[in-house]
């Protein structure tokens, strides 16, 4: 069933709000993001893993969020890769590719 609101903007019609806070919960294999204006998004791990091109192995340490700007959260993997995810990632809808 699909929600009757779309809470997820087109690419580049989202308003900005700074992200609260990030976790990654490990039963659900995905990060709880929540913004100042009350808006929670569950992102799937995948998702964040194949945007960064983190390896399949990589098990997230730990995930911080920029407390001065409120822009982004970083997520440090075991391995050393560190993937950055900015608040536009989880809040718009990515663009549709170009149909030839």
């Amino acid at each position: 069933m699909r929600p009757s609101i779309q809470l997820k903007k087109p690419y580049g019609k989202g308003v900005f709000s700074r992200v609260r806070h990030a976790r990654y919960l490990g039963w659900e294999d995905a990060f709880d993001v929540e913004f100042e204006d009350g808006l929670c998004f569950l992102e799937p791990h995948a998702t964040i893993r194949k945007a960064n091109r983190i390896s399949a192995k990589a098990v997230p340490v730990s995930v911080e969020t920029d407390e001065e700007l409120g822009s982004h959260f970083k997520v440090t993997y075991d391995t050393g890769e560190v993937a950055e995810v900015s608040w536009s990632f989880i809040r718009e809808l990515p663009p549709q590719g170009e149909r030839t």
